[in-house]
């Protein structure tokens, strides 16, 4: 509870009160000694007094989150085997089309339902069509796996909240946890759906590798890497179907450790501001490398970093022709560690020539021995996925349901946040720039987000923020623009020259005082040479220059005070 109310705080979000997030019951039938009922959205989940199933409350977001991708992805499945979800509290949402005609523009109001429904609709006459319903089990419907299913509780919440599904299969290979999942089904009443399974979750996958055994959708949420299941998931899944996944060992994936990163996922993880994306893309890499042994790619839907953990979702799809791509697809990252410019070099390269595609190697190094804004070195990471790691189209749909349905979730309000931020990514750009750490590295004052924004779509140049960093800045301008319009913005803040090189050496101190003085009294004749010993000594030798030649005449100006070796002692000197 203290983890959950600390993250809550550190997001500035309210934490959700005990009797809106679960309640604590030992009077209520069917519970132990000791049992007590956790409440998450529809289910109601049993957990015991020790803590033998682990059960974390922060992750809600993710799994309001999961539900509302699988219930879009059934969607559309569905929608080719004719069957229509219906969803509670759902209602089509009437939109304004513009349609051009020959006499002029005409309004027409239509409802925003998914092509494949609105063409089963048309096709309603000639063919009848089946309406799936939540909590009822559908036989064209779609096949979900659990492998780490722990108590059960995600498992539980798709059999209560996600229409035309046929079996939910909850593994665990704890035989506590197994149990306590058996439990929870019958205690929510949702058995004819959800069976519970105590075994390996690899082998589960790996036994289901058969084209009428895969499963539709396969969710894997470990207590830290997903590594070790990811090749038998992109076996197990079926044709276009959906892999969710998360890790939460961000340690490994944002630089800490890149060589367990490798050993892991087959890339090497650098310690950078963009490391929260690059931990996406990562991921993404090591799926595709997975997939591609066995003839298959990924297309991903959605890729978010969210709190402490990264989570993915991802179709998976066969294409021998398509599996080529696959090396134009991954990228090696060069990093300065002294301004953090970063260059993305391909490994893969492919032409076309007309019908047909020629793949070769790629040239490169994009970048020198040194840094050419800076002078320090590069570090070489990756392998990572180069390409979109969203599919907008699809996150505008569940954007679309989310926000049309507020009452489906608790947390509704941060899902439209976060996939609005996603939508307004630029695609095409791979990582960001942090416009903090910009600022830092030449030791200035950070402009606002708005001027810089400006400064960089005003000189020709498409940029966007990150749901992944508050002060990311994704943008196709090269590097040097970016510093060129930092230098730029030093120099109308502080008024001061700014060398090219991005070190700011104090090279010219300038006076800031009209009288000249430093900061010091007004200059009398007796510290002019201790302020401007230069003119001093050059007034001084145009004086007595030719002193010699020119005999003096004019006694006043002879010396007026008499020597020191020759002066007249006064009687008080020597108490006379």
């Amino acid at each position: 509870i203290l983890q959950y109310s600390s993250l809550c705080q550190a997001f500035k979000t309210k934490p959700s009160s005990p009797t809106e997030s679960s309640q604590t019951s030992s009077t209520e039938p069917g519970l132990l000694p000791g049992e007590t009922v956790v409440r998450e959205g529809k289910a109601a989940i049993l957990f015991p007094s020790a803590n033998e199933v682990f059960y974390n409350p922060v992750q809600e977001f993710n799994r309001d989150l999961t539900c509302a991708v699988i219930t879009e992805f059934a969607r559309v499945q569905l929608a080719q085997r004719g069957v229509r979800i219906l969803i509670p509290g759902e209602k089509d949402r009437v939109v304004v089309q513009l349609s051009e005609e020959k006499n002029g523009k005409v309004d027409q109001e239509t409802s925003e339902q998914p092509e494949n429904e609105q063409q089963m609709e048309e096709e309603g006459d000639k063919k009848e069509f089946i309406t799936a319903s939540v909590g009822e089990r559908c036989e064209q419907g779609l096949h979900v796996l659990e492998g780490l299913a722990a108590s059960g509780l995600r498992s539980v919440r798709f059999a209560l909240e996600l229409p035309g599904l046929k079996s939910i299969t909850a593994n665990d290979y704890s035989a506590k946890a197994a149990a306590l999942i058996a439990r929870n089904a019958q205690h929510n009443n949702v058995s004819h759906i959800l069976q519970a399974s105590q075994r390996d979750a690899s082998m589960v996958m790996y036994e289901a590798r058969g084209r009428k055994e895969r499963y539709d959708v396969i969710d894997l949420d470990p207590y830290g890497s997903p590594s070790p299941f990811l090749d038998a998931a992109v076996q197990a899944v079926s044709e276009g179907g959906l892999l969710c996944i998360t890790c939460t060992d961000m340690a490994v994936m944002a630089g800490n450790s890149g060589e367990t990163c490798y050993s892991k996922y087959g890339s090497v993880s650098i310690k950078s501001k963009y490391c929260h994306e690059m931990a996406l893309r990562i991921i993404l890499h090591s799926l595709d490398q997975r997939a591609a042994v066995y003839q298959r790619y990924i297309e991903p839907l959605l890729s978010v970093s969210v709190d402490f953990y990264i989570r993915v979702f991802v179709r998976v799809k066969t294409g021998q022709v398509v599996v080529k791509n696959s090396a134009s697809k991954q990228a090696l990252l060069y990093n300065c560690v002294g301004c953090g410019a970063f260059h993305l070099q391909r490994m893969g390269k492919k032409m076309s020539q007309g019908k047909h595609m020629k793949y070769s190697a790629a040239t490169g190094p994009p970048v020198g021995p040194s840094c050419e804004h800076c002078g320090q070195r590069h570090q070489l990471g990756g392998p990572i996925w180069a390409e979109p790691i969203h599919d907008i189209t699809f996150v505008q749909k569940v954007l679309s349901a989310v926000s049309g349905n507020p009452t489906r979730f608790r947390t509704s309000k941060r899902i439209e946040g976060v996939l609005s931020m996603v939508t307004e990514e630029l695609q095409d750009i791979p990582l960001y720039y942090v416009l903090d750490h910009l600022s830092s590295t030449v030791h200035c004052n950070t402009p606002s987000m708005l001027q810089f924004r400006s400064a960089l779509m005003h000189a020709g140049y498409r940029v966007s923020l990150s749901h992944a960093c508050k002060n990311a800045v994704k943008t196709d301008a090269p590097a040097e623009v970016l510093w060129d319009i930092i230098r730029c913005w030093v120099i109308m803040t502080l008024k001061v020259p700014c060398k090219r090189r991005y070190r700011l050496l104090k090279l010219w101190q300038f006076n800031a005082y009209k009288n000249g003085s430093w900061g010091l009294q007004q200059a009398t004749s007796r510290n002019l040479h201790k302020l401007h010993p230069w003119e001093h000594l050059e007034d001084k030798r145009k004086q007595f220059q030719g002193k010699r030649k020119k005999q003096i005449t004019d006694s006043s100006q002879l010396k007026s005070f008499p020597c020191k070796k020759f002066r007249k002692v006064r009687p008080l000197d020597y108490n006379i």
